[in-house]
């Protein structure tokens, strides 16, 4: 009962009906030919995470998955990340996200660009993985964490889904020295759905799941947007409309002031 509320709660924050038209609505008033849609393409329209697609390719550098890795993306979105890895890495990689019109529209672009043999999009909640044990040569997650008070229970599955040696990747916010953090945020308009962690705290609870650590970045400075020209069409306007106005101010003095930091992080599974 809890885990369906928990899944209806982020459908009616996050979702948005007509999704996908509206990001095919977006390419094409910036000018994109919908026939011949390439990564960098989608990118401002399809990175809903700090740092964008460069962020991604920079975890993805990270990460030296091998060619043809068999990755799961746990809250992929509408999958920048994802078509990201299948198009410039090599990966093969099954998405799950709660969200359903992310799906839908995820799916949407994964066709038209001719990615679906290499990219499936499913309905499904990190804490309940629908996938058995083992099945996976990687987990990867950018910016998922964040609405997720039982972190154990992630780590635990991300654990249980991958086979052994198997490798994690993951980009998540985090608590900073200074807190509180202030609201509202790009996931939460307050602290009540809002479960941020420590950066040890969160080591800790990856190592306590089986985990043994390659690499541990902290890129806040170089993901905090600077101030200057913003692509005139990206997916966190389409998605969070008037309130990113309201988001601004305290997101830059988040980042500014220590509050929240944001790290990237790659894993080998014991």
């Amino acid at each position: 009962m809890a885990d369906a509320h928990r899944d209806r709660a982020a459908n009616e924050y996050w979702g948005r009906d007509g999704l996908g038209q509206a990001i095919l609505d977006a390419l094409v008033a910036s000018g994109k030919d919908l026939d011949a849609l390439t990564v960098d393409d989608l990118a401002p329209l399809d990175h809903f995470h700090g740092g964008g697609k460069a962020a991604t390719e920079r975890l993805a550098r990270l990460a030296d998955f091998p060619p043809d890795t068999h990755v799961l993306d746990v809250g992929g979105g509408v999958g920048g990340p994802a078509r990201t890895l299948v198009a410039q890495f090599g990966c093969r990689v099954t998405l799950v996200d709660p969200t359903e019109s992310y799906v839908a529209a995820g799916a949407l672009l994964t066709e038209r660009m001719g990615l679906a043999g290499r990219l499936a999009h499913r309905i499904g909640s990190g804490l309940d993985l629908p996938f058995a044990d083992g099945t996976f040569d990687a987990v990867w997650t950018q910016n998922s964490g964040m609405n997720i008070a039982d972190k154990e229970r992630l780590y635990a599955e991300f654990y249980r889904v991958l086979r052994p040696g198997g490798r994690l990747a993951i980009q998540e916010p985090m608590a900073g020295p200074v807190q509180p953090i202030l609201f509202p945020v790009m996931w939460a308009r307050d602290a009540s759905t809002s479960f941020l962690r420590s950066p040890a705290e969160m080591r800790a609870i990856i190592v306590a799941a089986g985990f043994r650590a390659r690499a541990w970045d902290d890129v806040t400075a170089e993901t905090t947007p600077t101030s200057g020209s913003a692509p005139a069409h990206t997916i966190q306007k389409l998605v969070m409309g008037d309130w990113l106005t309201a988001m601004s101010e305290p997101g830059r003095r988040n980042a500014d002031e220590r509050r929240l930091v944001l790290v990237q992080a790659v894993f080998d599974r014991l």
